[in-house]
């Protein structure tokens, strides 16, 4: 039976320019297309989940604003439920520009949390039942840190598997850690928490090791073109990036991420959930744009059964 998947995060609107390179401080780039989009951090792992087959229900705060309607719009076009889509009174709905390198297909990310940095006591308390309810708590740092906190106490209390993507790249204490079934940082934010720069696999293990030590029970290392990593308490295993036409990097770790605990609320392993993000990932670069961008089941699947069977 597959569990039921809640997460509890960010919506922001995506506003993506794409041009010919990005530029350096203090200068006007001349850019070759424009698009606005549903994105965040939450919200694009929801979606990813979502299209990978996830029974999932996403938590998140908006604005009353015409970005707000983009949320709301986007998920009913999807399918999701919008019962815990919250808003706010006073707050704008959360934004992101995106400039976008269309050579190189790297980006440079300004987000603007907005509404989904004001989540209160009160919307925590509206969400306890669906929180205590879940499976697996998929959660990110892309909303107000005392709302994540008590999200994580609840769930930790109700014995809920909380899986924690602690992007972007923030400081947390060895207590908070200590909750955490399953962290997915990328080579970045896992130097950010560890201390150790990734470089190679036996880096990835060493920074694994640090978090175990914290009291993470599993690691997943997000590592870009060295591909993935996962420890546990008795293995861990490196997989390697898959060989597709990247033409947008944006959300690649999102879709990651929703591949992964898609896999994980089915019963899978977490090697082979591991396996499932990566393909995921991989997918979507070969699209535009983020929550856009997250692949079908049916896309994953066939990804898996060439690369893996």
């Amino acid at each position: 039976m597959k569990k039921k998947v809640v997460v509890f995060g960010s919506f922001v609107v995506d506003l993506t320019g794409r041009t010919p390179r990005l530029p350096v401080p203090g200068e006007t780039v001349m850019g070759t297309s424009f698009a606005m989009g549903p994105g965040g951090k939450g919200s694009n792992q929801a979606v990813a989940a979502h299209r990978a087959g996830a029974d999932m229900t996403l938590v998140t705060k908006v604005g009353k604003d015409v970005f707000g309607t983009v949320a709301t719009d986007f998920y009913k076009e999807e399918g999701m439920d919008t019962s815990y889509i919250f808003e706010d009174e006073s707050k704008e709905t959360g934004c992101a520009l995106i400039s976008v390198d269309e050579n190189t297909a790297q980006n440079e990310i300004v987000v603007i949390s907005g509404a989904c940095g004001n989540i209160t006591p009160e919307d925590v308390e509206k969400s306890r039942s669906l929180i205590e309810s879940a499976g697996i708590l998929l959660l990110q740092l892309e909303i107000n840190l005392d709302a994540l906190y008590k999200v994580i106490d609840i769930a930790h209390e109700a014995g809920v598997t909380i899986v924690l993507n602690p992007a972007p790249a923030a400081e947390l204490s060895d207590e908070v850690l200590r909750k955490i079934d399953i962290v997915t940082p990328n080579e970045t934010e896992a130097q950010v928490l560890t201390g150790v720069k990734i470089e190679n696999e036996a880096d990835a293990k060493k920074a694994a090791k640090v978090f175990m030590d914290k009291g993470v029970k599993e690691v997943v290392i997000t590592l870009g073109s060295l591909g993935a990593f996962a420890m546990d308490q008795e293995k861990s295993e490196l997989v390697e990036r898959l060989n597709v036409d990247a033409i947008d990097t944006t959300g690649a770790g999102d879709a990651f991420n929703g591949g992964f605990v898609m896999a994980l609320a089915e019963g899978k392993d977490l090697f082979t959930a591991l396996r499932y993000g990566n393909v995921t990932g991989a997918l979507s670069v070969t699209k535009l744009g983020t929550a856009p961008s997250m692949p079908s089941r049916e896309e994953i699947n066939a990804l898996y059964e060439k690369t893996y069977s």
